[in-house]
């Protein structure tokens, strides 16, 4: 009786758990790489269509070289870790918004006449859409979603669960191409030119299918909430600072007034800086890319390398122009203090950074999470499944396998070579098969604390935790797997019933050869 007491009363932190994380994964490589552990990857040449095949090993961290890793790249790793960047950087604007009183105007006004459902179902809704920014989104997304809880009188909580369950399970859909679906496209039309040299891939192929997909997540994701995680959160005290109701005076509405001008020729000389070919405008694509997404967001794009800073110069002018016509903001001395509003106390959030980007790139070192992936492709090739069966396979090995490999490119490096060509003799078209792919990855990316924005998550959690304990890893987890459960039903259900009627997945797109 004492000893079950005992266990009710010990709760581990994040950082404890992810220093055992990095333990077991020490040992774990060790034990693998002296058991011979490995797999065959196999690649096509670009211009020979041939395969290659290249052996996967386990890469011990006992070994000479795996500790001479350990010790030579942790702060490194660290420092490199994007995650905390974007985060610090972000956390900067916000702080000027909250701080002059920016966000607790608006937001109290957005909220204080809309239902509680709608206000959730937008958010989710936001965090599904918000996929076309990459995994930038979880840094704006989720801080935010806080927030619009906090001032809509609700626990935060449920903003940062609901939108990183709306993150997670809507990161393989989009309405568009993005620069992810532009790279799995390229390895797509690889795979697929071994079989029909001819083939070619439109860029809206699946709009129909990701159209639906999103309406019905946002909707699940949104009930989910209301219904189900609400019920398992403790009561929410509202902070005395935030019982008083919003009273509008002309200050706020002036504040209101001089931000609602400046964000708006703000957003009016950005979207003119990514415009290609108008008279001084253009000036943040990659013009080396062919796809106008791959121009907005290439690694050499200077709007995909200055998104996060971007965003945060908005959000400062937001706050900043709020706090000049309501009066918050009076001074310089004013105008610094909100800068580095957001930043007090998150000492504890950079060491949980620190030891989250410590296990990942150990982690990735090993070469496990490859050598997995790799397995799995091998694997459904020598089932030889067809129709139905060969749908639902794919979408399992892909859930799976973005446990251990979150990345999509790296996945998909991995397994379209072979399944491509695979899919294409069983009827199933190569577009189809990427859909199957990405929805996939959907079910259990909020699962997987080797995704690097899971640190985000628990960072923000603990933030905002009012209780004595703290909110451990695996109960963070524990929060997205009825969301990971249902959303992936969804999904699943969605593909095999349009792979039945034979519906088209977008425009010039289809799901059978």
């Amino acid at each position: 009786m004492k000893l079950n007491r005992i266990k009710k009363h010990i709760t581990l932190h994040p950082i404890m758990t992810l220093i055992l994380l990095i333990g077991l994964t020490i040992l774990f490589s060790g034990f693998l790489s002296l058991l011979g552990v490995q797999a065959l990857q196999y690649k096509i040449n670009a211009s020979s269509l041939e395969y290659s095949s290249e052996l996967l090993k386990v890469e011990s961290l006992l070994s000479f070289s795996g500790l001479k890793y350990i010790f030579s790249s942790t702060v490194a790793n660290f420092v490199a870790f994007t995650p905390l960047s974007s985060l610090i950087i972000i956390l900067i604007g916000i702080g000027v918004m909250e701080k002059s009183g920016f966000l607790k105007t608006s937001l109290s006004l957005f909220t204080k006449k809309m239902k509680k459902n709608t206000v959730t179902f937008l958010i989710v809704f936001a965090s599904v859409v918000s996929s076309f920014m990459g995994d930038l989104s979880y840094v704006i997304m989720i801080p935010i979603s806080a927030l619009i809880f906090k001032y809509g009188k609700r626990n935060p909580f449920i903003g940062i669960i609901a939108s990183f369950a709306g993150l997670t399970c809507g990161s393989g859909l989009s309405f568009f191409i993005t620069s992810i679906d532009s790279s799995l496209i390229s390895t797509t039309i690889l795979g697929a030119k071994v079989l029909d040299s001819s083939f070619r891939f439109a860029t809206i192929s699946f709009i129909f299918i990701m159209f639906v997909a999103i309406l019905l997540l946002s909707i699940a994701i949104t009930t989910i909430t209301e219904k189900i995680l609400i019920n398992k959160l403790d009561k929410y005290e509202i902070p005395e600072s935030d019982i008083e109701e919003l009273t509008m005076t002309r200050k706020e509405m002036r504040g209101l007034i001089f931000s609602g001008i400046a964000g708006l020729v703000y957003i009016i000389f950005f979207i003119y800086q990514i415009i290609p070919g108008v008279p001084l405008g253009g000036n943040l694509l990659d013009y080396s890319q062919t796809f106008y997404i791959d121009k907005l967001f290439s690694y050499n794009s200077f709007f995909s390398n200055g998104f996060v800073f971007v965003v945060t110069m908005f959000f400062v002018i937001l706050g900043f122009f709020y706090g000049i016509g309501a009066k918050t903001i009076k001074n310089n001395n004013d105008f610094v203090n909100t800068l580095g509003h957001s930043l007090d106390g998150i000492g504890k959030a950079l060491v949980l950074i620190f030891f989250a980007s410590t296990f990942i790139s150990l982690f990735r070192y090993t070469n496990i999470g490859p050598i997995i992936v790799a397995s799995l492709t091998n694997l459904i090739t020598k089932l030889q499944f067809t129709g139905i069966p060969l749908i639902i396979l794919l979408f399992i090995v892909s859930s799976v396998a973005t446990i251990f490999v979150p990345s999509s490119l790296n996945k998909w490096v991995i397994l379209a070579p072979t399944l491509i060509p695979t899919f294409m003799n069983a009827g199933i078209t190569p577009e189809f098969t990427q859909v199957i792919f990405r929805f996939g990855e959907c079910a259990t990316m909020g699962l997987t604390p080797l995704m690097a924005y899971f640190v985000i998550y628990l960072a923000m959690l603990d933030k905002y935790n009012s209780g004595e304990k703290p909110v451990s890893l695996f109960k963070s987890l524990k929060y997205q797997i009825p969301y990971s459960l249902i959303c992936g039903g969804i999904l699943l259900i969605l593909l095999i019933v349009w792979y039945i009627i034979g519906l088209p997945i977008g425009i010039n797109g289809s799901s059978i050869l």
